[in-house]
C-alpha cells in the first residue's frame, strides 16, 4: 500500500525567486512559462467586452510587474488563440513596466457595453472568447506557431489557458462569461498553476497610472493563524512574518514565533509553502513575506484546512537560534478528554464557538504548525501501514476509560480527543503495539491530513516494547456449544499460505477449535480478480486444510455464492459470510435443507410441531434494498445435543464513507447508519418470526455488524429480546476492533433468552487489532453456551 503524502507542484524555490527578481530593466531572455515568473505576469484577462450583459465595451489583457525592478517590454507582445486553436493573433507592446505597476492592453470592442476601459497602455484588435481561450505573454513580436504546448514554447514568459483551453499551466483557469474575468491577487502571486492563481470575478482593469496597492501589512504568526479554523487574513499579502525554523520538508518549512502572544487560542506556528526544497535550515531565524492561504489536504471536502504562507520571500536574519517548543500533556497544554466538538452546526469552519479549552478539534487547531514535545507516550493503537501511531502523553495520565491492555475505549459520550497521532512524514516511526511506550521526550510539528491532526516527528523515536500477549480463550466442555465469529479480512487463494496458517493457528490455538465458526470476508476462488468467478469452495477448503495442518480437528463448511459483484467489498472479490463446523463432535450436526440460493429468501416454518428453516443454509430477505451492495445474512440450522439451534451469520454495511471525527463536518455524519438500521430490522424480523413459532428457541446472531454496542442498529436486534454479549463485559474488555487508537465494538454475538438463561461464557479474544503484525483487523470472539 503506498504512503499517503501531501503533494503539489511549484518548480521555483524561494531562493531562486529572489535571485531572478534582482535582474535589472534590460530586456529579459525568454523565460519559459513553465517556470514561475519573478517579474511580469498576466494579471487579468477579459473576453466579454461589449457582449450582451457586459458593462465594459472592450476585451482586455492586463499585465503586472511583481518584481523589484522595472522591465523593458518594448520588444514583447501579448498573443491570443482560441481554446483549441493553433493560430495566434498578436498585439505588440511598448515601454517599460515599473515594479508594482500594471500595464493595460485594450483588445476588440463589442457592439454593447457602456463603460470604456481606462486609458490603455497598448491597443490591439483581438476578439477574445468570453468563455475559453489561451493568452501568452511573449518576449518577442513573432506569432507563435504551436498548439497544445505553447506554455513551454521559447519566448513565452507567462501563459494562461482558461475554460476548456487545451493548454495551460498545470490546470486551466476558470471558464468565464460576459460579466466575469480571471485575475490574480493583488501581489500577482504566480505558482505556475492557472487554476490556483486565477479567480473568476467582476472585471477590474488597471493601467500604468493606477495607484499601486498599499504595502502588505506587517503581521505576526498568531495574527495570521487567528483564533479560528480559518485565517482572518486568507488571500491577503502579509509582510515581515517572523519566526524560527522548526522543521522542513521537500516543499516548505515550519516556523514558530519565539516570542508568542499570551492567547492560547492562536497558534504560534505556521507552514511556509515554497513548492520545492527550501533554502533554510532548522534553527534559522527568518522573516517572510507571502500570501496567506488555506490548504485543504487532498482537496477532500471532509478535511480541515491548514494555514500557510504561499509565494514567499524569505530573509534569514540569524542562524543557530534555539528552536521554540511547546509541551503537550500534563505540565503543558492539556487536550480535552471527552469532546471533539459540541457546538458547531454543520461546518466547524463557519459555525460554533472556537473553544480550545473544551473542544478537541479547536484545541489542536490552536497548535497547528507548532513544534511540540510529548513526554512518555503510550500507544493506544498499533503502528499502521502508513507509519501512523495513536498515542497518549504521560502514559495516559488523565485520559478517558482505558482498556485492560492499554488502549482507550470509545464510548457514546466520549470520542477521546486526547489521542495524538505520530506520523513518519519527516522521520521514521517505530513499530508499536497497544501499550508500548516511548520513554522520555519526542518532538514533532503538528500538521493535518486524512481527517486527523498528525504530529510529524522530527527525529526517529525509540519504542519500548512491552510484550503484549495474544489471548487464548477457555476450552468448551462437552456440554457447551462453542460458537465463534471471525472476520478473516478478504481471504482468498490469492493470499499467501502464511495468512491461512495464521488464521488457522488462531482458530485452533487461541479460539480452542470452536464447534461453529461464523466467518466473514471469505472471497471467491480468484480473490480480487474481477473475472466473474463467484464460487469460494477453494477458499474454504484451503482454510480447513490449514486448520488440519495446525493440529486442529476436522471441519466442514456451508455458504451460498452471491450474485457476481452484488455484495460489495473489494471489487471482484465477492465476499460472503459462511459457516465452519466441526465434524468430529457427535452431538453437533449441520441440518442441510435444499433450496437456498443467492436470491431466494429463507423462511421459518413449523413442521410436525418442530420449528425449522425452509432452506439451510438460506439467505434472509436477500432482495431487500437494505442489502444492496452489501452482504446478505445467512441463516443455518444446527442440532446440538438433540436441540435445534438457529445461527445467523452477518456482515453488515461498512462504515466506509462516514465523516471523520476530526473532519470539517461537525457533528460528523455517519451516513452508513441508516442502511445498517434497515439491515438490523430485517434480521430482527427473522428473529421475531422464530420466536413467534417458538418463544424458547435457541437463536444466535453473530458476525461483523460494523456498529457499536450502543448503536441504533444493535438496539433494533436487542429489542427482540436477544442479548448482545459484548454489553455483558466490563468497560476494560468491551472492544473487538481498534480504529485510529479508539478501542470499540464492531463484532457481536447475540443469543436468545432461552440460551442466556441456561448460562454462558463469552470472550473477545484479543489477537489482532492491537498488534502491528495482525492476521486480520478484527478480533474473533467466542460464546460457550450450555446445552441444559
Amino acid at each position: 500500500m503506498s504512503k499517503r503524502i501531501r503533494t503539489r507542484t511549484v518548480p521555483l524555490t524561494a531562493a531562486l525567486a529572489l535571485l531572478v527578481s534582482g535582474i535589472g530593466a534590460a530586456t529579459l531572455a525568454g523565460t519559459p512559462a513553465a517556470a514561475v515568473s519573478a517579474d511580469v505576469v498576466i494579471s487579468e484577462i477579459y473576453g466579454g467586452g461589449g457582449n450582451s450583459g457586459a458593462t465594459l465595451t472592450n476585451d482586455f489583457i492586463e499585465l503586472y510587474n511583481r518584481g523589484d525592478a522595472p522591465v523593458d517590454i518594448s520588444t514583447w507582445s501579448v498573443q491570443y488563440a482560441s481554446a483549441a486553436g493553433v493560430t495566434w493573433q498578436r498585439t505588440n507592446l511598448t515601454g517599460t513596466i515599473q515594479p508594482g505597476r500594471w500595464y493595460l492592453v485594450q483588445e476588440a470592442a463589442g457592439a454593447g457595453g457602456t463603460t470604456p476601459l481606462p486609458t490603455p497602455d497598448a491597443t490591439g484588435g483581438i476578439p477574445m472568447s468570453a468563455t475559453s481561450g489561451k493568452v501568452a505573454l511573449v518576449t518577442n513580436q513573432t506569432n507563435l506557431a504551436c498548439g497544445a504546448d505553447c506554455d513551454t514554447a521559447a519566448g513565452v514568459h507567462d501563459f494562461i489557458g482558461y475554460g476548456t483551453a487545451n493548454d495551460f499551466e498545470t490546470a486551466a483557469a476558470p471558464g468565464l462569461s460576459n460579466t466575469t474575468s480571471d485575475s490574480r491577487d493583488a501581489v500577482g502571486t504566480d505558482t505556475d498553476n492557472n487554476s490556483a492563481d486565477f479567480t473568476e470575478g467582476a472585471p477590474n482593469p488597471q493601467n500604468s497610472g493606477s495607484e499601486p496597492p498599499p504595502p502588505p501589512p506587517v503581521k505576526t504568526i498568531n495574527e495570521v493563524q487567528g483564533a479560528a479554523h480559518l485565517s482572518p487574513l486568507t488571500g491577503l499579502a502579509v509582510a515581515d512574518v517572523h519566526g524560527v525554523v522548526t522543521a522542513e520538508r521537500n516543499n516548505g518549512f515550519w516556523m514558530q514565533d519565539p516570542t508568542p502572544d499570551a492567547d492560547p487560542a492562536t497558534s504560534d506556528g505556521l507552514f511556509v509553502f515554497t513548492g520545492a526544497t527550501p533554502a533554510v535550515n532548522v534553527g534559522d531565524e527568518v522573516q517572510v513575506d507571502g500570501t496567506v492561504a488555506e490548504f485543504r489536504p487532498g482537496n477532500d471536502a471532509n478535511n480541515l484546512t491548514t494555514t500557510e504562507l504561499t509565494a514567499p520571500t524569505v530573509q534569514v536574519l540569524a542562524t543557530g537560534v534555539t528552536v521554540p517548543v511547546t509541551l503537550v500533556g500534563p505540565g503543558g497544554r492539556v487536550a480535552p478528554t471527552m469532546v471533539i466538538e459540541d457546538d458547531a452546526t454543520g461546518n466547524v469552519e463557519n459555525s460554533g464557538v472556537f473553544d480550545p479549552a473544551s473542544d478537541g478539534i479547536d484545541f489542536y487547531e490552536s497548535l497547528e504548525g507548532m513544534h511540540l514535545e510529548v513526554q512518555n507516550a503510550v500507544a493506544t493503537g498499533p503502528r499502521s501501514d502508513f507509519g501512523e501511531i495513536p498515542i497518549l502523553p504521560a502514559n495516559g495520565a488523565g485520559a478517558g476509560v482505558r482498556t485492560n491492555r492499554g488502549g482507550i475505549l470509545l464510548r457514546s459520550n466520549d470520542t477521546n480527543p486526547e489521542r495524538i497521532f505520530l506520523d513518519d512524514v519527516l522521520a521514521p516511526t517505530p513499530v508499536m503495539d497497544v501499550g508500548d511506550t516511548i520513554p522520555g521526550s519526542l518532538f514533532g510539528v503538528l500538521d493535518y491530513s486524512f481527517g486527523n491532526f498528525k504530529l510529524l516527528v522530527t527525529s526517529a523515536p525509540t519504542a519500548q516494547r512491552n510484550g503484549l500477549a495474544r489471548e487464548v480463550t477457555a476450552t468448551a466442555s462437552h456440554k457447551e456449544l462453542s460458537i465463534a465469529t471471525f472476520n478473516v479480512e478478504n481471504l482468498s487463494p490469492v493470499d499467501p499460505p502464511s495468512k491461512f496458517a495464521e488464521l488457522a493457528g488462531i482458530i485452533v490455538t487461541n479460539l480452542r477449535s470452536p464447534g461453529i465458526v461464523v466467518v466473514e470476508e471469505i472471497q471467491d476462488n480468484t480473490g480480487p480478480v474481477n473475472d466473474g468467478t463467484v464460487a469460494a469452495d477453494q477458499t474454504f477448503a484451503q482454510l480447513i486444510g490449514a486448520i488440519s495442518a495446525a493440529g486442529g480437528p476436522s471441519y466442514d463448511w456451508r455458504s451460498i455464492d452471491p450474485v457476481n459483484l452484488a455484495d460489495g467489498g473489494q471489487p471482484g472479490g465477492n465476499i460472503r459470510v459462511g459457516f465452519l463446523f466441526r465434524t468430529d463432535i457427535p452431538d453437533l450436526q449441520f441440518v442441510d435443507r435444499p433450496g437456498g440460493d443467492a436470491t431466494t429468501p429463507v423462511d421459518v416454518v413449523k413442521v410436525a410441531g418442530q420449528v425449522q428453516l425452509t432452506s439451510s443454509p438460506g439467505r434472509i430477505d436477500p432482495t431487500n434494498v437494505a442489502f444492496n451492495n452489501s452482504r446478505k445474512p445467512l441463516a443455518a440450522e444446527f442440532v446440538f445435543r438433540g436441540k435445534t439451534v438457529f445461527v445467523v451469520a452477518n456482515h453488515w454495511n461498512s462504515k466506509s464513507g462516514d465523516q471523520p471525527l476530526f473532519g470539517v463536518h461537525q457533528p460528523p455524519v455517519a451516513g452508513s447508519e441508516a442502511q445498517r438500521a434497515a439491515q438490523a430490522t430485517a434480521v430482527a424480523g427473522f428473529v421475531n418470526d422464530v420466536f413467534g413459532l417458538a418463544s424458547n428457541a435457541n437463536v444466535v446472531i453473530a458476525g461483523d455488524l460494523n456498529d457499536f454496542d450502543y448503536s441504533t442498529a444493535v438496539g433494533i436486534v436487542t429489542a427482540t429480546g436477544m442479548l448482545d454479549l459484548p454489553s455483558t463485559l466490563p468497560d476494560g474488555e468491551r472492544y473487538t476492533y481498534d480504529f485510529e487508537g479508539n478501542s470499540q465494538v464492531l463484532d457481536h454475538i447475540l443469543i436468545s433468552p432461552a440460551m442466556a438463561a441456561r448460562g454462558f461464557g463469552y470472550d473477545v479474544v484479543h489477537v489482532n487489532s492491537e498488534f502491528a503484525d495482525q492476521a486480520s483487523d478484527h478480533e474473533p470472539q467466542v460464546a460457550r453456551v450450555k446445552s441444559k
